[in-house]
């Protein structure tokens, strides 16, 4: 299992359509190229569909997530430990304690430039959280939950003509 295992997150993403399913993929295409080295790791909730890459196969050590609302629909690019490190720009959203993100609309939208530069420090603030060599895993994509129970997305209400 690797960059080219999708079988999984593809079957997941099936009920956000086309459009919101090309936009993740090309995100998730982005971090692959740039971290190979590292290891999806897929969570199908309730509530979203999120999967997210680490040095090891543990949650808390990841250090970029992707994730897509059920009821909204919105499609996160975040840092798991996004307050632990800079955000220049403060183009960041969040203010809880670790999770920071940001909405991703469209491929063009995107601002991949400043995501790789925070990319680098949430790697690096994620190989620290590594206390144990031996947990470090390379290149590897793992189906860490699938929820039986899941929320419908939610229609959009038709407007009164």
């Amino acid at each position: 299992m690797s960059k080219t295992d999708s079988q999984d997150l593809l079957q997941f993403l099936a009920p956000f359509g086309e459009e919101k399913t090309e936009v993740v993929m090309w995100l998730r295409e982005f971090v692959w190229d740039l971290y190979p080295q590292t290891n999806e790791l897929i969570y199908d909730n309730y509530n979203a569909v999120a999967f997210g890459w680490s040095p090891t196969d543990k949650i808390g050590h990841t250090f970029c997530s992707i994730a897509v609302g059920r009821s909204s629909g919105n499609v996160h690019f975040g840092f798991y430990w996004g307050s632990q490190i800079a955000d220049p720009e403060k183009m960041l959203l969040g203010n809880g304690n670790q999770y920071r993100y940001i909405l991703v609309k469209t491929i063009a939208d995107f601002p991949r430039a400043y995501m790789e530069q925070l990319l680098l420090d949430a790697y690096a603030n994620s190989l620290a959280k590594v206390k144990d060599p031996k947990q470090l895993m390379q290149g590897v994509t793992i189906t860490k939950s699938i929820s039986s129970v899941k929320r419908e997305k939610k229609a959009t209400p038709k407007k009164k003509k």
